[in-house]
């Protein structure tokens, strides 16, 4: 037997246990998040039905300058703070103009929208992040993320990301290394039920391995624990997202003083908008933009490239708003590698690089894995005893398997979970949890199948 095929034998009754035992019980956040998922995919059109009357206007062909349409809605809210302006990307779509007001959440602005060909506002919502998720978009989000339950809620989604590829791989080895008649890309329709269910459940975690374990990787860098690991380590490669500089020198600032709001922001003059948009666009920034207000007295505006779709642009440029110099420019092509791989993972992960096509590929690993984990739990209910116990599920993978690997590669499976977990914590604390419990159910087995020494008092009673 070769190597490798003799290693993969070896280790197989492990990978059944691990594979059985995660699927089992990570299961149901999977389960979830999947759901979750699949319909988050369909978001962008349902935001769109939505909000159509607000975010959408009959398309004159004519724009009235951007800053008639921020002093529109500055009349609108006229005690919030203006942080950004997004000036419509295209014919029939509308200005979002972003303020900070009382009541909102984290990474939350009030858009009011105006029709740039008149002014006139056609409503406010309030935008959520960078992709700026309108109500709807911005409730899945959250159910998707922590079930609505805030910071404590995003574990479930983090345990659920850090056990996906494990549970993928594992099943992956097992389906194409197991002894098998019929076609492993191919799914049979002859046979037991058990059988067609398991031929459905690896002929398609075959197909969608690849998108499993991209959804996992993108999911963890949005992670609490290994998504700070991710972080601390992009930072200390120096492979971060970079970003212009804002402030201006002696020999940048012209005098832009703008006005002093509460917090220390600035609420720069309303035509300064339209400087600034000049300076961008004559910047080849094309594609649409957000405009950010300067921060403080002594910095710079901030326009920046937001299409999601590809090819990427996300370009920035630092304007001063009085003479219209740029001060500072970012392109997306001098970014690191990391840093351009983090952008397309979070854009594909969300369903908005490649447009609907994109879409089409999450509703599809989405609903799959969906699938699998249904047919995994059948497939479990259909190995029960169906004469001596038909109400209970089926037996658990072999113990005892560790106990067969040569001690070399027991010891790299160790050294590699420990390295895994410390980098994915959840992911080592609930793998240890797991084997605490198997101890234990182990423990209480063989204590049960032991006979136990007749005690005095029971000789007395004979």
């Amino acid at each position: 037997m070769p190597p490798i095929a003799h290693a993969v034998s070896r280790t197989r009754p492990l990978l059944m246990r691990l594979h059985f035992y995660a699927g089992i019980l990570v299961g149901p956040f999977l389960l979830v998040t999947a759901l979750t998922g699949f319909v988050y995919a369909l978001a962008p059109q349902i935001e769109n039905a939505l909000y159509r009357d607000t975010m959408f206007v009959e398309s004159s062909g004519t724009t009235v300058p951007i800053s008639e349409q921020v002093a529109a809605a500055r009349d609108r809210q006229p005690e919030g703070t203006l942080l950004a302006v997004r000036p419509a990307a295209g014919p029939g779509d509308t200005t979002r103009v972003l303020f900070d007001v009382p009541g909102l959440g984290e990474s939350e602005r009030l858009a009011v929208f105006v029709n740039p060909a008149t002014a006139a506002v056609t409503g406010e919502l309030t935008a959520y992040g960078s992709s700026g998720a309108l109500p709807f978009r911005t409730w899945l989000s959250h159910l998707h993320a922590n079930l609505h339950l805030g910071a404590p809620g995003r574990l479930y989604s983090e345990l659920a990301a850090s056990w996906l590829w494990v549970v993928a791989l594992a099943g992956l080895v097992l389906w194409w290394t197991g002894r098998r008649t019929g076609s492993r890309v191919r799914v049979e329709r002859d046979g037991s039920a058990r059988r067609r269910t398991l031929s459905w459940h690896g002929v398609l975690g075959t197909w969608v391995i690849l998108g499993m374990l991209f959804l996992s990787a993108t999911g963890l860098t949005w992670s609490t624990l290994a998504g700070q690991n991710v972080t601390d380590l992009r930072a200390s490669l120096e492979w971060k997202t970079p970003a212009v500089s804002t402030a201006l020198t002696a020999a940048d600032h012209v005098g832009h003083e703008g006005h002093a709001m509460p917090g220390g922001a600035v609420d720069p003059e309303v035509g300064e908008w339209d400087q600034t948009l000049q300076s961008a666009r004559s910047a080849q920034l094309d594609g649409p933009l957000e405009i950010t207000a300067p921060k403080k007295a002594g910095t710079s505006f901030v326009a920046q490239e937001i299409g999601k779709a590809w090819p990427t642009q996300a370009d920035a440029v630092a304007v001063d708003p009085m003479s219209g110099k740029v001060v500072d420019v970012v392109r997306f092509a001098d970014y690191p590698l990391v840093a351009k791989l983090s952008r397309w993972g979070i854009d594909a992960h969300m369903g908005l690089l490649f447009g609907v096509g994109n879409q089409v590929v999450l509703l599809f690993v989405a609903g799959t894995i969906v699938a699998m984990v249904i047919w995994g739990y059948r497939m479990w209910w259909l190995r029960r005893p169906t004469r001596s116990h038909p109400l209970r599920f089926g037996r658990p993978a072999r113990r005892g398997t560790w106990r067969e690997l040569p001690i070399p590669a027991l010891i790299t499976i160790l050294a590699l979970a420990v390295g895994v977990g410390l980098f994915l914590p959840l992911l080592g604390l609930s793998l240890a949890a797991f084997v605490v419990i198997d101890l234990c159910i182990g423990f209480y087995r063989w204590r049960a199948a032991t006979p136990q020494p007749a005690r005095e008092s029971d000789e007395l009673l004979v």
